[in-house]
Parts: structure tokens; sequence; C-alpha cells
């Protein structure tokens, strides 16, 4: 077997993505991470409770409710003239949420009960290492404040029941029932302690605070294995939250290395597009429209000015798309197969899951053409029902030109998902492409 090597700048950003994703085991590591790459290159914060004053050429992020986040740079030609060019994705994945009062007893052990978040693979988080990450509100003595907590290292473990005791599992597959089986095993109880004090407790040494201190808690399950190459010549990549944290990296890739844009240009990464996207800082909430408004208000835009710059406006929803498994063809369009290391992905559906016409899908083209890009077309079988995006949701609230698009990747909604590492370079030098254009 002849090997072709890839490109080591190619390998290289497929590394950083890696990174990215295994420090940002939830979507609010994932904002502090991505806040800390906008800070080393020089991007200032702004608050939506205080007035703005952008700087011609600026560069500029806001973050709502530390999961959500909008990052800009301000266009050398007037936003009435070229409108809006922005990347939309999203930062959360789907998982195990821990419940509020999620320790209890099960004989000697002490068990976490959790809920369902989004739509994952339930198999898929058996016999994992799994770990706890996320936010913790704590008493302080004006108001409550919120700190970051990740576990790094296996706390707890979802065991399969031995095929002993499930002869049909092969057969019939894993079927977890969702209040009796998934509640995860932490530990041996400490008879001495209640199971939520006990919880408690470990949740404190780790914040290093007092027990008491603690108040509320919103906490992921994520897989503590590290993103890993794969395949003989390491052209593929395996890692957790790919969906979408891949768009996510893909996008503020590119708008670092596009400086002094000739349009404005943003990236908005929302949280809860896995449960329909329905709150304030969800893609069907109020906080890009919110963003764009007050862009055009601190650069004196009127009103008029302000519509015709969304009249001139497009949005890229980037977010994963299904590559073809040969194993399992019933699952695919036979004619719309997306092939992983090919390029990205233009996703169509009739219906508007996605938000994809033909004269934005014209211009995707146009601008993968124009980095020397390949790309792919996408539909989904018509005999099984089509997921969506954050681009039907954002086109119709803004009244935006926009196109679906995402790089193929194997089992999207895993706990543990693979794509191509080719891919990943072509999806960045696409959006550079448009950021630039």
């Amino acid at each position: 077997m002849t090997l072709v090597p890839i490109a080591p700048e190619i390998t290289g950003h497929a590394r950083d993505l890696l990174d990215f994703i295994d420090a940002s085991p939830s979507p609010w590591h994932a904002v502090a991470t991505i806040e800390k790459r906008l800070q080393d290159h020089g991007f200032q914060r702004l608050e939506e409770a205080q007035s703005w004053l952008l700087q011609a050429e600026g560069n500029y992020y806001v973050v709502r409710d530390q999961s959500s986040i909008v990052l800009f740079r301000i266009g050398s030609r007037p936003l009435a003239e070229t409108g809006f060019r922005i990347v939309g994705a999203h930062t959360d994945s789907p998982g195990f949420r821990i419940k509020p009062r999620a320790p209890h007893r099960a004989e000697t052990m002490l068990r976490l009960g959790v809920e369902i978040y989004g739509g994952p693979i339930l198999a898929t988080f058996t016999d994992r290492d799994l770990s706890l990450a996320g936010r913790v509100s704590l008493r302080s003595p004006s108001s409550p404040i919120s700190k970051l907590v990740c576990f790094e290292r296996a706390l707890m473990r979802l065991p399969n029941l031995a095929i002993h005791m499930n002869r049909t599992v092969n057969e019939e597959g894993l079927k977890l029932n969702k209040q009796t089986e998934l509640p995860l095993l932490l530990c041996n109880l400490e008879q001495a302690l209640e199971p939520l004090d006990q919880f408690h407790a470990l949740l404190a040494t780790e914040l290093a605070c007092e027990t008491e201190a603690i108040m509320s808690w919103e906490l992921g399950v994520y897989d503590t294995q590290q993103g890993a190459f794969w395949g003989p010549a390491e052209e593929f990549l395996a890692n957790s939250q790919l969906d979408n944290l891949a768009s996510c990296h893909a996008a503020l890739a590119a708008l670092l290395v596009v400086e002094n844009p000739p349009c404005t240009c943003l990236c908005a990464f929302f949280d809860h597009e896995e449960i329909g996207s329905q709150s304030a800082k969800g893609a069907s909430g109020s906080f890009l429209p919110d963003m764009l408004e007050r862009i055009a208000i601190a650069l004196n835009v009127g009103a008029e000015a302000y519509k015709q710059a969304l009249a001139r406006s497009f949005l890229i929803s980037a977010d994963m798309a299904h590559a073809y498994q040969p194993n399992f063809p019933m699952g695919y369009e036979p004619e719309h197969k997306a092939v992983v290391n090919q390029g990205p992905v233009i996703k169509t559906n009739a219906g508007q899951r996605y938000s994809t016409l033909s004269v934005s899908e014209a211009e995707f083209i146009g601008w993968c053409e124009a980095a020397g890009v390949p790309y792919q077309r996408y539909a989904h079988r018509s005999d099984i029902p089509c997921g969506s995006t954050i681009g039907p949701i954002t086109s119709a609230r803004l009244g935006l030109r926009s196109v679906d698009v995402g790089n193929p990747m194997w089992a999207m909604h895993s706990i543990r998902e693979s794509a191509g590492v080719l891919d990943h370079t072509y999806m960045t030098r696409a959006l550079e492409q448009f950021f630039g254009g």
C-alpha cells in the first residue's frame, strides 16, 4: 500500500481542532475556549448592558449566558453597501445532563440520575470513561456567581449488562430504559452521608469552596478519551462533539485569518440547537438580531440603511453532514452520497429543513471554487425524516439569504464521532473565501 502523506499544515489544523474539542467538554467550556483565543488575537469583549463604541475595522465579541457567543470584525466598506457575512453554528452536543437531585442510593452504590439532552445514541455511552463538566452557581455576599467545573478524570460509568443476562443483545440491539437503566454509577455509598451531601462534597472539593456555597448546577456528561487520528495515513479523526464544535472551530479559524475584510463579518455560535433553539440564547431567540442591530446603531447606520444591509447579507449555516457508511447503504439516498475527505457538503431539502436555495447554493459553490476546494451535494432519503439546523430559523427570523453546509462525518450523535482530516481544512478555506471576498 502506497500512502499519500497529508501536508503538515493540514494535519496541524486538524490537531488544533482535536485540542479545541478536548478543552471544551461542555458548551460553557467551548465559549471559554473561544474567548481565550479571541483575546489572544486582540478582540475586545463587549457587554450587552453597556453602551458600545465601535472603532473602524475593530474586532469584538459578545457572550450571552456563558454558552452562546457572537464574534465580529467591522468591515472596511460601509455596512449598507456590503451587508453582514455570517457563519452560524452551535456549541452544544447531544448527551446526558445531571438532574438537580441526581445523587441517590441504589443498594450499596451512589448513582447519578440523568436526563437526555437532544438525541444521543444512548448505547454509545456504555462502558466509556465518563466524567462531569459544566457550571455551578455559588453563594456570594452580593449575588450568586457562576463557576466552570470539569473533572479531568474518569469519574463515572454506565456498565453494560453482561451477555449472560442479555442473550439477545447482538440480535435485537442494546435497549436502555431512560429512567431506570441510564443512571450512572459514581461510587460506593458512604453510610454516614446522605447521597446529595456526598455529591456536594465532591463538587466542593473540585471547586475549592464550602459545600454550603453550592446552590445549583448545569452539568453534562462527557467522555474523557481525547481526540485521535486514525487510518493508514491518519487521514481520519475521532472525538466527541464534532457535531458541531468542528464547524465552530473552522469558522473561528477563518475569521481570525481574514484581517480587515471589506464586509462586516460575524460568527454566531449558539447553545440549545440540539433541543430546538427555543431559548434566550438559542438561534430562535433575540441574540443574533440584537447583535446585528447593536452593530448598526454603534456605526451610526440608520433604520433604512440597516434594512438595506440585511438585504445584502448572507448566512452560512455550518453544521456537520451525514457521510456515506457502506455498511449501512439502506440509510442513504443513492444519488447523494457524501464521502469523507472529498469536501464540504451542501445540504438541500424541499421542505426547508435546510435553508439552501438554488441561488445560495450557487454562491457557496463560487466561494469553494475560488478557494480551490471540492464540494458535494446531499439530500436525505425521502422515506426517512430529515433533521434540521439553525439555518431555516435564522434566515426566516432575519430575512437573510442562507445556505446549509457541513463536513461529512460518521456516527453523528454518538459519544465518539469520526470525520476527515482533509475536510476540516477544506471547510476553513471556503469560509475564509466567504469572509474575505
